[in-house]
C-alpha cells in the first residue's frame, strides 16, 4: 500500500479587512495657518582674490633683467677690487680704509636684502591669516581659528597701540567656546581698533591728491604725485595691519590691490559716487581742474579701500565694510582738514 500523497494545490483567502471609515476633510481657515519665518543664512566671508599666479613659461624679460644685474654685480665687484688694490699700492692706510668701507657697503647692502625678504614674508603671512579667518567665519574650523589666534599674537606682539586689545582677547578668549565667534572676538577687540585710523589715512591721501592735482600746471607731475601718494598710502595701511612693508612688498602689495580691483571691478566709477560730486553742482560751480582733481581723489579712496580688504589679517563682512560714498562726502568736505589744522587760541 502506497502511503505518499500527491501534491495538490490549496487557495488560501485572504482575511476579510475591515471597511476604512472615510472622514470629512476638515475645512481650515487661511487666517489660521502660519508659516515660521525660514533663518536667515549667515553671509560667507570672502577672502580678496590673490593674484593669478604667473606663467611657468620661460620669460625673456626675466632672462634679461637677471642677466643685467649679474653683470652689475660682477662689475662692482671687479671695480671695487682694482680700487682697494689701488689705495694699498698707495697707501696702506688708505688699503685699508677702502677695506672698511666695502664692508660696510656689503653689511648694508645685506641687511636691505633681509629687510625685503622680511617684508614678503610679513606679507605672505597676512595672506595666510586672512584665508585661516575666512576658513574659520564659514565652516566654524577650530583649528584654523587657534592658527589666526596665534598669528595676531605673532604680528600685534610688540606694539603698544595693540597691548589693550591682546589683553582683553586673552581674558575672554577662554569664555567662547565656538571657533567663528573667537575669531569676530578677536576682531572686534584687536583689529577693528586699527579701522579708524585707517580711514583717516585713505581720507588723508585722498583728500591731498585731489587738492594737489587741481593746482598741479602739467599733466606729468599729476602722474608721478598720484603714484607717489598711492604707494605711500599702501604702505601706511599695511603698516597698520602688521605688514611691515619693504620696497618688493610694497611692489608686490601693489599688484595684489590691483588684481582685487580688476576682479571686483573697483577701478570704474559707479554712477552713485558720480552723483555725489556731480550731482551736488560741485563740478559745475568750481573748474573743470578740481573735477579731474576730484576724479583722482575717489579713485585713490577707491584703492585704499581696496588696500584694506588685502591687508586686514580679518576679512569684514559686507554689512561693517566702509563705503566709497562715505569717503566721498568727506574728500569733497574741505573745511574740516582747514578746522584741524587751525591752532587754538591760547
Amino acid at each position: 500500500m502506497n502511503d505518499h500523497r500527491r501534491p495538490q494545490a490549496f487557495r488560501i483567502d485572504p482575511a476579510p479587512r475591515p471597511d476604512k471609515v472615510r472622514r470629512a476633510p476638515r475645512a481650515i481657515a487661511p487666517d489660521k495657518i502660519k508659516f515660521d519665518p525660514e533663518p536667515q543664512g549667515r553671509d560667507i566671508v570672502v577672502v580678496p582674490p590673490a593674484p593669478l599666479p604667473s606663467s611657468r613659461s620661460l620669460r625673456w624679460g626675466s632672462l634679461l633683467v637677471s642677466a643685467l644685474f649679474g653683470l652689475f654685480v660682477l662689475w662692482a665687484g671687479l671695480s671695487a677690487g682694482n680700487l682697494i688694490e689701488q689705495l694699498f699700492a698707495r697707501s696702506q692706510y688708505l688699503g685699508w680704509l677702502g677695506v672698511g668701507l666695502a664692508g660696510l657697503a656689503g653689511l648694508a647692502a645685506l641687511a636691505i636684502i633681509i629687510r625685503e625678504i622680511w617684508g614678503l614674508l610679513r606679507l605672505n603671512r597676512i595672506e595666510h591669516v586672512q584665508a585661516d579667518a575666512a576658513r574659520a567665519l564659514n565652516h566654524d574650523d577650530d583649528a584654523a581659528a587657534r592658527r589666526v589666534l596665534l598669528a595676531l599674537r605673532n604680528v600685534y606682539g610688540g606694539r603698544h597701540d595693540a597691548a589693550w586689545g591682546l589683553k582683553s582677547l586673552a581674558e575672554h578668549e577662554r569664555d567662547v567656546m565656538d571657533a567663528k565667534d573667537r575669531i569676530r572676538l578677536a576682531d572686534r577687540d584687536l583689529v577693528s581698533g586699527f579701522d579708524e585710523e585707517a580711514h583717516r589715512i585713505i581720507a588723508r591721501r585722498s583728500r591731498r591728491v585731489t587738492m594737489l592735482t587741481a593746482v598741479t600746471p602739467a599733466a606729468a607731475f599729476d602722474i608721478l604725485f598720484v603714484a607717489a601718494q598711492n604707494l605711500r598710502m599702501l604702505r601706511e595701511i599695511a603698516t597698520l595691519y602688521g605688514g611691515r612693508p619693504s620696497t618688493l612688498s610694497t611692489l608686490r602689495l601693489a599688484r595684489m590691490v590691483i588684481g582685487h580691483l580688476a576682479v571686483t571691478g573697483g577701478l570704474a566709477l559707479s554712477d552713485s559716487v558720480i552723483q555725489h560730486v556731480v550731482g551736488k553742482g560741485l563740478i559745475g560751480r568750481l573748474s573743470a581742474r578740481f573735477g579731474e582733481g576730484a576724479v583722482n581723489g575717489i579713485l585713490t579712496a577707491r584703492i585704499g579701500l581696496a588696500a584694506l580688504d588685502v591687508c586686514r589679517p580679518i576679512p569684514q563682512d559686507a554689512e561693517a565694510k566702509e563705503t566709497l560714498a562715505s569717503l566721498v562726502r568727506e574728500l569733497v568736505n574741505f573745511g574740516s582738514e582747514g578746522k584741524e589744522n587751525v591752532p587754538s587760541p591760547s
